[in-house]
């Protein structure tokens, strides 16, 4: 009785979370047993070949060869068997399901805000359905954080001025913990929340409870607001590039340098426009840094991704105008031309 009140481990209630306890386990009883078989030997050698009278000079001896092998063999064996199980366990955490719901985080000094593709936002609290895989997409509006789940054993720093992601599958209804693994000042041992894991019916209903418009909605309006669409039309009329199926695809710089349209590279494309300028594109889309803050810059990533994504991610080296065109969008194309998405005027990005 006395030891289920204090558990080892948090509770078990995601996919990844037997994966990891188990290779975690195996490392401490590896470690934990060769570290006794060591002890065991120095303190027989210690007594056996210990100093005395008819014995005071060392005598040197060749170790047997078997014995070299075999501890250069088993350690190896053992150490790669280590490594590729680590690895496909690393691999299984980091690869995010294609059908994972969408959810963006932001840390600050000293809470947790979340914020759903649906538009319901909330604050040290974050509601998800179980069985379903659920993606974060986060970051920090001020220092490195650290966003932790322990019953789903997943954790990843919060960087500022950096999109990460992180993704889970709770297995069991239930409230469970979340917490800052990072030292973030005064207040970091209340920076806590809780995840709800509800059954998708009744997560439907929560969904269906208030909301501000889906964040890709509330991106639209901010695209609007900041006169991004003046910029980045759906025709070769516009002196930014059209945003429609810009996310995910393969750009081509004015250096001749190609990088993919992701997460950071819109969010760098409105705070610093200078910094990717996309070829064919003049660099004339002033900074939106200080201006939009870290859950706008979120909206607006979201409004980009529902403009749709390429079939495939073949390099924009068309010029402006057959880009514009390919690309296809509604006429309020995205926050985030190119390197210039979220921003009035922008020939600089796609």
């Amino acid at each position: 009785m006395m030891l289920a009140d204090f558990p080892l481990f948090p509770e078990q209630a995601s996919t990844a979370a037997r994966t990891v306890d188990t290779l975690y386990l195996f490392l401490v009883a590896l470690t934990g047993t060769v570290s006794i078989l060591i002890w065991i030997v120095i303190f027989y050698f210690a007594i056996k070949y210990r100093r005395r009278p008819d014995n005071e000079l060392a005598q040197e001896q060749e170790p047997p060869k078997a014995l070299e092998l075999t501890w250069t063999i088993v350690p190896t064996i053992i150490f790669l068997g280590i490594f590729v199980w680590g690895a496909w366990a690393f691999f299984h955490v980091q690869r995010v399901p294609d059908d994972a719901i969408e959810v963006y985080a932001t840390g600050r000094q000293w809470m947790w805000k979340f914020q759903h593709a649906s538009g319901q936002r909330e604050i040290n609290t974050l509601h998800v359905p179980v069985n379903r895989p659920v993606k974060i997409t986060f970051a920090s509006e001020d220092i490195i954080h650290s966003l932790w789940f322990p019953a789903f054993r997943v954790k990843a720093d919060v960087l500022p001025s950096r999109y990460r992601t992180m993704w889970f599958q709770a297995t069991k209804t239930g409230r469970f913990h979340i917490f800052c693994a990072e030292y973030c000042g005064t207040l970091h041992s209340g920076m806590t929340g809780w995840v709800e894991v509800m059954e998708p019916t009744a997560y439907q209903r929560w969904l269906a409870g208030g909301s501000e418009g889906s964040m890709a909605s509330q991106g639209e309006q901010l695209f609007q607001k900041y006169a991004c669409n003046t910029c980045h039309t759906n025709d070769a009329t516009g002196r930014g590039p059209v945003l429609a199926g810009l996310y995910g695809k393969t750009i081509q710089l004015a250096d001749n340098r190609n990088v993919v349209a992701d997460d950071n590279y819109i969010r760098e494309s409105i705070l610093n426009p200078q910094a990717k300028i996309a070829k064919g594109f003049t660099p004339i889309m002033p900074t939106f840094q200080g201006q939009v803050s870290e859950e706008d810059l979120m909206r607006l990533l979201a409004y980009v991704k529902s403009l749709g994504q390429p079939q495939t991610s073949s390099l924009a080296v068309e010029s402006p105008r057959s880009l514009q065109t390919s690309a296809g969008a509604p006429t309020t194309t995205g926050a985030a031309a190119s390197t210039s998405t979220a921003a009035p005027a922008t020939n600089t990005n796609p």
